[in-house]
């Protein structure tokens, strides 16, 4: 029973319990020194990419929060395929997201 005990409080300290991409809170604040990444294409308005292929770099102002996590998550995971975009977003933590998120979602 000692045994478990330890095992158990070892699983707590190592983050076996620690919180869910659910439960994290973006900052915005926090986001301005993250930003300088994207902001490259998606701050210039009417920007058009040329790599794969030309096409209109989407503004991310003013989108939601959960959209932009979304998305993110989407480019992590392999389901969206812009090589650039998969890049960026195999880089960047849940917290990333989630500040990222925030940041962009309060702009206009």
């Amino acid at each position: 029973m000692k045994k478990l005990f330890v095992l158990l409080a070892f699983a707590g300290v190592a983050g076996f319990g620690s919180a869910s991409a659910a439960e994290i809170v973006g900052n915005a604040k926090a986001a301005e020194n993250k930003v300088s990444m994207c902001i490259g294409c998606h701050g210039i308005p009417g920007y058009k990419a040329s790599f794969p292929e030309v096409y209109q770099v989407p503004m991310l102002g003013g989108q939601s929060e959960k959209y932009i996590e979304n998305a993110l998550r989407a480019y992590q995971k392999g389901d969206r395929n812009h090589p650039t975009m998969r890049g960026i977003a195999a880089s960047l933590s849940d917290q990333d997201i989630a500040d990222l998120a925030a940041y962009y979602a309060k702009q206009k």
